[in-house]
This record gives structure tokens, C-alpha cells and sequence, in this order.
């Protein structure tokens, strides 16, 4: 791998890459060109052939990318060559849904223990866990090597579990609560901010706007 920064863009495309190349396996396709991911993905052959250099030299010219190959490879840059356990705090709506998504995931990333504040909610089943009180994730993180941490708890409260979280362990978060959270700089934190999203696509309606291109 090459020794200097990987953007976040690169970052992101991985998994887009991983998830047609699990298509393509599925359908026993054996190898794959860059200008034929392009084409499906909606991405310049140059820059997938870029994201991909910087962590080896996977490709074969005039042939392309052997399918199971990098798909193995892909898996292991991402981490996703071991298990890593997620916690989520917050048993709404949001929560369960996305609890009940452990059923569809293929990947070695999997929810193991759900939290709550409310009484009501602790004890109820989400799929095949059960919620447990917020003052037990302290110790559940450790038994579990939980290494990430899902906020799925109203903005006033999202801090709060940020900070808990990052107290008991948690390296990375990623966050659905539509506030800003502050954490340390070695824990990664991403937001998934359904408003701010759904809203700026208004934008796009009705004027004849053309979306901007996606940074690389």
C-alpha cells in the first residue's frame, strides 16, 4: 500500500466496488475490466484504476481484475477479513431497523447488543437480541471487542451516548442523530443525516439544476 493518505472519497468507493463485485461472483463472472466497473458504476475506468493502485496492483492488462481475487483483496483493506462487532444505542424505530438488518448483512460486520435509556424498551427483543440498559455498555463493549458504535437516539441525547461510547472503548461511530457531535480526534466519526440530505435534494426539482459532479 502506498504510504500516502488515502482520501475519505477513495475510502467510500470501496465498498460500492466490493458490492458489484459480489454481484459479479454471484452471477460467476471470473474477471472484470475497469472500463466495464465504470460503466456500471457510473465512474471513470482511470479513477477506479487509481483507488484501486493505492493498495496494490490487482489488475492484469488486457485481461482486467480477477473477480474473487479482488474481492478478497478489497475485503481486506476494508478489515472485513475478521469480525467487528457493533454496538447501537437507541431501540426506536430506527434502531430496531436497523437491528433487524444483521439478517441481510454477508459481511463480517455485525450488531451484537442493543441499548437503551428507556425502561419500557430494555429487555424487548430485536430480532435475536435483546435491549439492554445503557448502563450496561461499558461492560458489554469489553466482553465483545465491540469496536464500533451506531447513535440512533434523538439530537439532544446523541452527545451524550457519543461521549459514553467513547468511554467504553468504541474506536469508530457512526451517527444518525441530525446534530454535530464532538469526539477525539482518534475516533472516527461519520453522519448519516437523513434531514439534510432529503432537504437538499429539493435543490434539484423542478428548476432545471443539473447536480454537481461528486469529488474525487
Amino acid at each position: 500500500m502506498k504510504s500516502e493518505k488515502i482520501s475519505d472519497a477513495v475510502v467510500r468507493r470501496l465498498p460500492v466496488y466490493l458490492r458489484f463485485l459480489n454481484e459479479l461472483s454471484f452471477r460467476e463472472v471470473s474477471t472484470v475490466s475497469s472500463q466495464e466497473l465504470g460503466q456500471k458504476l457510473d465512474l471513470n475506468p482511470a479513477q477506479i484504476r487509481k483507488d484501486l493502485a493505492y493498495f496494490g496492483d490487482f489488475g492484469r492488462k488486457g485481461i482486467g481484475y480477477d473477480v474473487a481475487y479482488l474481492i478478497e483483496k478489497i475485503r481486506q483493506i476494508l478489515n472485513l477479513d475478521q469480525q467487528i462487532n457493533v454496538a447501537l444505542v437507541g431501540a426506536g424505530n430506527l434502531g430496531q431497523a436497523l437491528s433487524n438488518y444483521n439478517t441481510y448483512l454477508k459481511d463480517n460486520m455485525k450488531i451484537v447488543a442493543v441499548f437503551d435509556a428507556s425502561e419500557k424498551k430494555v429487555g424487548q427483543k430485536i430480532n435475536s437480541l435483546t435491549v439492554q440498559p445503557i448502563e450496561d455498555l461499558g461492560a458489554t463493549v469489553k466482553r465483545f471487542n465491540i469496536r464500533i458504535g451506531i447513535i440512533t437516539v434523538p439530537d439532544f441525547e446523541a452527545q451524550r451516548v457519543a461521549d459514553q461510547l467513547i468511554d467504553a472503548g468504541i474506536e469508530a461511530i457512526l451517527n444518525f442523530a441530525p446534530t454535530i457531535l464532538k469526539v477525539p480526534a482518534e475516533v472516527r466519526l461519520h453522519a448519516a443525516d437523513f434531514t439534510t440530505d432529503l432537504l437538499s435534494l429539493a435543490y434539484y426539482l423542478g428548476d432545471g439544476k443539473e447536480a454537481l459532479t461528486n469529488e474525487s
